[in-house]
């Protein structure tokens, strides 16, 4: 059994890996890791693509778009579980905020068109992101400019006045906020209530050729994220994630934005849902005019068999979702 290369961003739903690894739990359920702490989401597709990755904390959209050939080369993947739910924040420039909270997203975008950045253009924050736009009135391939920025460079950004706003995962929108450029207008979990956030991606020749590697990684990373989700130990995650290899950010604003009752990730959600990848599927369709058809392959790198071998269960309810603008924007109640 070789060592297995799982790349990461400098993000708070990446706990779980970056816990594992410094507590040596994978070396402990007998398999050998190597983290690779990358730059952009680009550089994590790209690396999964040419094989020097075998694997990543990733977006959802992004791994369903490298396995149907829409973002670089065709690349067969698996998603053998979820790492996160919640999370994001559509975070402002702090000068919208009276008008934000008087009168709402809609009346500034009648003022004037918003440069709002996204990590990715295959990513949950863009889907939610436009999601939220639609269901306050607006149009957002036409009305608002959307950029696409890796997570660390969206506050530097908006202090820049280079974006009007962004979407991304905690802590980013926090210390945003905490510097007082911005605050947050939206948490993703207000648009989808416990959305489904990073995945756990593997290359799908990993799978065929370490089946029993691939066991442990699922099984380690079971624990990793009930310990992560565990309040009493929340302080010490947050000086985990704040060392200089990791996000290198003060402890005491990981520790705010690891807070799931004020919007930050949640770790217990490991289910890999197959409706939430048919959710993904139709809005890359809507918002990014793919073809019908073109995820139909996407959605089957969802494995929650793969889950359930390694002693994950199916959850005794499922999420309840619409995606019809018409109704309140939150997706699942």
């Amino acid at each position: 059994m070789g060592t297995i290369r799982l790349g990461l961003l400098r993000l708070c739903d990446a706990a779980p890996v970056i816990l594992a690894d410094n507590e040596e739990m994978f070396a402990s359920n007998g398999v050998r890791v190597s983290l690779s702490v990358e730059p952009s989401w680009a550089n994590i597709a790209d690396k999964l693509s040419y094989g020097l990755l075998d694997g990543a904390v990733m977006l959802p959209p992004l791994a369903m778009a490298c396995a149907a050939g829409l973002r670089g080369r065709k690349t067969d993947l698996v998603v053998p579980m979820s790492l996160s739910a919640n999370g994001n924040a559509v975070t402002l420039a702090s000068d919208l905020q009276t008008e934000f909270s008087d009168r709402g997203i809609a009346s500034i975008v009648a003022r004037r068109k918003l440069r709002l950045a996204v990590v990715h253009g295959f990513s949950t924050h863009d889907l939610l992101l436009r999601y939220w736009l639609a269901a306050s009135g607006l149009r957002p391939s036409e009305q608002v400019e959307i950029t696409v920025l890796p997570p660390a460079e969206m506050v530097s950004s908006l202090a820049a006045n280079a974006i009007d706003g962004f979407c991304a995962g905690a802590p980013w929108g926090q210390v945003a906020s905490h510097a007082r450029l911005g605050f947050i207008a939206v948490e993703s979990r207000e648009i989808w209530r416990d959305h489904p956030e990073k995945c756990l991606t593997l290359r799908a020749d990993l799978v065929e050729r370490d089946p029993a590697g691939v066991v442990a990684i699922l099984k380690t990373l079971r624990k990793a994220g009930a310990l992560c989700a565990a309040a009493d130990k929340r302080a010490a995650l947050a000086a985990l994630l704040s060392q200089t290899e990791y996000l290198d950010l003060p402890a005491e604003l990981i520790e705010a934005a690891l807070n799931p009752d004020k919007g930050g990730p949640v770790f217990n959600a490991q289910y890999p849902n197959i409706d939430h990848a048919k959710w993904f599927a139709a809005q890359m369709g809507r918002w990014h005019h793919v073809a019908v058809g073109a995820f139909d392959h996407a959605v089957n790198i969802y494995r929650p068999d793969l889950f359930i071998a390694a002693g994950g269960t199916e959850p005794a309810h499922r999420d309840e979702m619409f995606c019809d603008v018409g109704q309140r924007y939150i997706i699942n109640q």
